[in-house]
């Protein structure tokens, strides 16, 4: 056997070994690339529901009782601001109800003591008119009595309308102290959901304005892939449709999930398609939830994020695939 047979044979079988490995390595790592009839998959990144706890007025952050990573339940305790100033002006407001009720009394006594002048002028000017009927008197003392009687019918309505007002000013002396005890109980950081602290914002010391982030909470029974299909296959989507969720860091888990929305209009692929044939083309865009008793019972998938596969089932007498079956479809 010559050189140049030998290593002819040499090449071919390095090839052969090359082509082996290659073949093992896309079985092992890539996964299946063909789906039976009946279904369509498509890339995406999980992504979760967030919410930003953040401040309504502004002040300095005094505390915050967690930290990245905590597990916090609805209606928890999370951060709170400094009130001192704000308990000051309560107080300020609290002495000023006192004060208009105190007005209130005053204006109350008032008008019981102008009713009662009220009262005496008219008895006076009764006498006043029998006496000048028998001429015990003349006609501008008459005119005198009657308009004392006049004038005590007005400072009475000037007594009521003080009243009036200082009602008026107890109502707006009392929403003022109720605004505050508003303001003082926003101080108050809660968790409207229940989840995982994802990012500590701000510490103890720092002045926030009115809106300055504190803490972002993940909801860990909230998370979707969001991914696009082409026309023709996303016409065949409906919400509620079966799906399988596998994660690039954990392939061996298959993840169980169902359609939750259909965009109603095509649009274009988004801009990370590098393709230039890829972004010419009108997808629909559609989020696959994740089963929220799965989660719970994996929390450690609270992530976004993480890239992925999903794959839909459009045909309800279809089987799912043997890589993609999860225990209960075993059972």
């Amino acid at each position: 056997m010559n050189s140049h047979s030998w290593k002819s044979k040499t090449n071919l079988i390095g090839l052969l070994v090359f082509g082996i490995l290659v073949t093992a390595f896309l079985l092992t790592f890539m996964g299946p690339t063909e789906l039976p009839e009946g279904f369509v998959s498509g890339n995406g990144r999980t992504e979760a529901i967030e919410v930003d706890i953040t401040t309504k007025f502004g002040g300095r952050l005094e505390q915050v009782f967690v930290k990245e990573g905590d597990l916090v339940e609805p209606d928890q305790t999370l951060a709170r601001v400094d009130t001192r100033e704000l308990e000051a002006q309560l107080r300020r407001a609290q002495a000023e109800v006192r004060r208009t009720e105190q007005e209130k009394y005053f204006a109350v006594a008032v008008i019981a003591q102008r009713k009662s002048e009220l009262s005496l002028m008219r008895k006076d000017m009764e006498r006043a008119k029998g006496l000048y009927e028998n001429d015990g008197i003349s006609l501008e003392q008459l005119q005198r009595n009657e308009t004392a009687v006049e004038t005590a019918k007005a400072t009475l309505a000037a007594a009521q309308a003080q009243l009036s007002n200082a009602e008026a000013a107890i109502e707006a002396a009392i929403a003022n102290t109720e605004l505050i005890k508003t303001q003082i109980d926003d101080s108050v950081l809660r968790a409207p959901i229940g989840g995982r602290v994802l990012y500590r914002l701000a510490e103890p010391g720092e002045v926030l304005p009115g809106g300055g982030k504190v803490l972002t909470v993940l909801d860990p029974n909230d998370i979707y892939m969001t991914l696009f299909l082409p026309t023709h296959e996303a016409a065949r989507v409906g919400i509620g449709a079966e799906a399988r969720v596998v994660l690039d860091g954990i392939p061996d888990m298959v993840i169980p999930a169902h359609v939750s929305y259909v965009a109603p209009r095509a649009q274009f692929t988004p801009k990370e398609v590098e393709t230039r044939t890829e972004r010419e083309k009108l997808m629909f865009r559609l989020k696959v939830q994740l089963d929220a008793d799965f989660l719970k019972a994996h929390a450690a998938l609270a992530k976004t994020g993480i890239p992925g596969v999903a794959y839909i089932r459009l045909a309800q007498d279809a089987e799912w695939p043997e890589y993609l079956l999860i225990e209960e479809d075993e059972e």
